[in-house]
């Protein structure tokens, strides 16, 4: 008899992992997943489609611990629960309806990095590694045991969105190579010592708001960590509000120094300058305004910051 489950998922790592549990034969008998926010910019995958496809039930509710969401899992009989990428906390008692285990694949290398968007924050702090973890749902975030996982490097000017698309890489192949012993019941079970780990919380579009005063590195980070499709980085000069979409790190001495932190134009170019001097070429430019952005050429920025706002 096919191993039964139901899953929680969400976004391109949850449309993914749950294509790997259909190729390796798991029965999926519902799936559990988001209505998409009108307001949110949806770039992803559809979990709810790929279910659709395969004739899988779906639930979207808001809580979920609501009593009906309990009742289709006691229904559903699963022999695993497994989570990817769904944005809420299973409770306890929800994951002791799977027989066999309840299982969560983070997108970091625990326990490194639990909680939210971790691929953020991994960007934000310079991190030159990450990946993916299947591990073992329990009462805290992302503190259960170590199934597996497998890293992925993050390039000097990659952004959250291209990291992003590599976890995603990872987190399908650490699924893939040790799902036959998780449903075999032979897969290792590994400490997971959150002691030697990180926690962060969710970020808010403000808190992508640029400090010049900062050093160059830190800015840089900043603006990667926080790409299109992510909200982005941005300064405000003159009550306008600048998104920074794209940019490099130039080298040491590229640039003037002498300016005070903050946008500049120079020789058709926008560049930054920052509090140790360093400087960041600016490649993609977005003026947001009424709810809309739109790119400007180094001589409209120039034009905008030279016209007082409210003419």
């Amino acid at each position: 008899m096919k191993p039964r489950a139901v899953v929680f998922a969400y976004h391109n790592v949850g449309v993914r992992c749950l294509q790997v549990l259909l190729a390796r034969g798991v029965d999926v008998a519902l799936v559990v997943t988001h209505e998409d926010n009108p307001s949110e910019n949806i770039w992803f995958g559809s979990v709810a489609s790929v279910a659709a496809e395969h004739s899988i039930p779906v639930l979207t509710p808001d809580d979920p611990k609501s009593p009906a969401l309990r009742a289709a899992l006691s229904v559903a009989r699963p022999d695993f629960i497994f989570s990817f990428y769904y944005r809420h906390m299973l409770p306890v008692d929800l994951l002791a309806l799977a027989a066999r285990g309840a299982y969560n694949m983070h997108g970091s290398l625990l326990p490194k990095y639990r909680g939210r968007v971790p691929t953020n924050w991994a960007v934000l702090h310079g991190e030159t590694e990450t990946g993916a973890t299947l591990h073992e749902m329990a009462a805290k975030p992302d503190a259960g045991a170590i199934i597996a996982q497998t890293a992925v490097p993050i390039l000097p000017d990659d952004t959250a969105a291209q990291v992003f698309d590599k976890v995603t890489v990872a987190a399908e192949q650490t699924l893939w190579r040790v799902l036959p012993a998780l449903l075999a019941g032979e897969a290792p079970h590994l400490p997971n010592d959150l002691a030697h780990g990180s926690y962060y919380g969710g970020r808010k579009p403000e808190d992508g708001r640029i400090d010049w005063t900062r050093p160059a590195q830190q800015v840089y980070n900043l603006i990667r960590a926080v790409a299109p499709p992510y909200p982005g980085a941005f300064t405000d000069l003159d009550g306008r509000r600048f998104i920074i979409a794209r940019a490099r790190l130039a080298a040491r001495g590229a640039l003037r120094p002498d300016l005070p932190p903050g946008l500049h134009v120079s020789d058709n170019a926008v560049f930054a300058i920052c509090g140790d001097g360093r400087s960041i070429a600016i490649h993609e430019l977005r003026h947001q305004h009424d709810g809309s952005e739109t790119v400007v050429t180094p001589a409209e920025f120039a034009q905008l910051i030279q016209t007082p706002r409210h003419s």
